[in-house]
């Protein structure tokens, strides 16, 4: 590889960082790890080619341009993040990634919410989704959570938010989102 070419690769990890929170070389491969797949299963759940997921990992291509995927990826690391924590088994965690699979983006993980009430009202995991994916647009986790600490000694409620939204687990945002409400 010539000097362009990895100030090109590195140029493409440093974008995908501020879009996604980090590398997708590594956020990939910590989903192929927590999940058991290999690349080619995780590009096929994702409705990616092989090879475009080998781009994106290898930094080749920065950005994901579909809107569908990217919230795929986002449904399998919550996936990946029940897996780690137990609270779905490897038999369910292979189930739901055939839904993942199906999906066009929507969310199809969670057991107690639809995608929108029955007012077509939008849900609180969506609402809550499009606040982590709007943080995590214009800083990187690590990055938020600084913010977070700076902010810690004078505004903690605002800090909590940021560590919440902007780093933290879906299933805890929802949680924090409801408790908050009203």
């Amino acid at each position: 590889m010539d000097a362009a070419q990895q100030e090109a690769t590195a140029r493409a990890r440093e974008l995908q960082r501020n879009w996604y929170g980090e590398p997708l070389g590594a956020l990939f491969r910590k989903l192929i790890d927590d999940l058991g797949l290999n690349q080619a299963r995780l590009a096929g759940v994702l409705g990616l080619s092989a090879p475009m997921l080998s781009q994106l990992m290898s930094g080749q291509r920065a950005k994901i341009g579909n809107p569908a995927v990217v919230q795929r990826v986002q449904l399998l690391q919550d996936l990946a993040g029940q897996v780690a924590d137990g609270s779905v088994s490897a038999a369910e965690a292979a189930e739901r990634m055939e839904e993942v699979k199906k999906s066009q983006g929507g969310s199809v993980l969670s057991n107690t919410t639809q995608t929108t009430s029955g007012s077509g009202a939008p849900t609180v995991k969506r609402v809550v989704r499009e606040i982590q994916s709007l943080l995590r647009s214009v800083a990187a986790a690590g990055d938020i959570i600084d913010a977070a600490d700076t902010l810690a000694p004078t505004h903690p409620e605002l800090a909590e938010f940021l560590r919440v939204y902007g780093a933290g687990r879906t299933s805890d945002a929802v949680t924090h989102y409801q408790a908050h409400q009203n």
